[in-house]
């Protein structure tokens, strides 16, 4: 199937999967045809999928057409037609006339053809304004970005609309070359020069994480940091394909670290509950981690160590905000680009007293190790 060739249901198949974030590949696939027509139709919108057509409520239906042609086939008047559907006899006699006739008229032909002759294209608002066209090419040549040139036209004009447009309109212009708006030339001046816009959704499965539990069930005493023994975690990234788990006491801030074999989640499980285990029983009530799947083996976690794992909110670094400070006090330790497989578990567990002897302002200048042993001594 051609591009030019493309059914409007197909293209509205594209568009759906293409803004939900699907490789051209795939899109090809679902829709029926080859990868560069996938790219052909993206191409000529720029990215920007079209706008979603609707019927009014005042125009005739696929439904309303379907009893016109059953009225016509008995031979009732428009009149009778009419009154049935609730309309003025006029639009049904125009209806029938202007698609074929008595003899002529078919329902599904008569809507499709309608609904061809409805489209509308609304004219772009910088086509209209000369003026407003010429400033905003001005400023996009300077380097600014649609959203200060927006920002700035209603600072400038702020009792003229006709000088005040929408970023996205200034976005739309700039990558759909075929309204003949804004040059071409004017995308390099953007911070990120694409000759497509892409989409920012990605797809989301649901299954990513089998039986996650929301951090929103947490225990109340995890969140209030008074009990100690609720921990968070993540992974820190090295050069390659190299991790440590960093796990954060939430209480003490206490810091352990965990060497990474092989990255997969059953790996990742058995390290860190070998860790857990050898904790005092009152130190292993829940841990808290990002929403990657890493851990999507948590189960064997929880079953091996009795400690129940909860897992962020998707986007929600600050959820676990003790680790993630603690990750950026480590990559002293860890530069972006070290090579983490070279470490061993005896020099990971040297930096981690290091860090938890280090005296830490939310702690009133205390140490971690000392704040968790003060708590731990008494129950021991």
């Amino acid at each position: 199937m051609q591009a030019w060739g493309m059914s409007e249901a197909a293209r509205a198949t594209l568009w759906a999967h293409y803004r939900a974030g699907y490789p051209h590949r795939v899109i090809s696939r679902i829709v029926g045809c080859s990868w560069p027509s996938v790219w052909h139709v993206v191409r000529e919108r720029g990215g920007i999928a079209p706008a979603g057509r609707r019927r009014a409520d005042r125009v005739l239906s696929c439904t309303d057409r379907e009893e016109i042609s059953r009225g016509v086939a008995r031979g009732d008047a428009f009149a009778a037609i009419a009154r049935c559907l609730g309309r003025p006899t006029s639009t049904i006699s125009r209806e029938v006339q202007r698609h074929g006739g008595r003899t002529g008229y078919r329902a599904a032909a008569a809507d499709a053809r309608a609904w061809r002759r409805a489209r509308r294209p609304k004219t772009c608002r910088l086509a209209t304004r000369p003026r407003l066209r010429a400033v905003v090419a001005a400023r996009l040549a300077q380097c600014w970005s649609p959203q200060q040139i927006a920002g700035w036209l209603r600072t400038r004009y702020p009792d003229n609309p006709e000088m005040h447009v929408s970023h996205e309109t200034i976005y739309v212009s700039l990558f759909v070359q075929s309204r003949g708006v804004l040059k071409r030339a004017l995308l390099q001046h953007l911070r990120r020069p694409r000759r497509v816009r892409r989409p920012h959704r990605r797809r989301h499965n649901p299954e990513r994480i089998p039986a996650a539990v929301s951090i929103r069930e947490r225990p109340a005493e995890a969140a209030d940091r008074a009990i100690p023994g609720h921990w968070e975690g993540d992974l820190l990234h090295g050069k390659g394909r190299s991790f440590i788990a960093t796990l954060v006491e939430r209480h003490s801030r206490y810091v352990l670290l965990v060497r990474i074999p092989h990255f997969d989640s059953a790996t990742v499980a058995q390290a860190l509950a070998r860790r857990v285990r050898t904790l005092p029983a009152n130190l292993r009530r829940t841990l808290t981690w990002d929403r990657g799947r890493e851990l999507a083996a948590h189960r064997s976690f929880t079953v091996a160590t009795h400690v129940q794992v909860y897992f962020c909110d998707p986007r929600s670094p600050w959820q676990r905000g003790s680790n993630e400070n603690t990750n950026g006090l480590l990559r002293q330790y860890f530069p972006p680009g070290t090579d983490l497989r070279r470490f061993s578990q005896a020099q990971l567990n040297a930096i981690a007293r290091q860090l938890n002897r280090r005296p830490r302002r939310t702690l009133g200048y205390d140490t971690p190790a000392a704040t968790l042993a003060a708590c731990v001594a008494p129950t021991a």
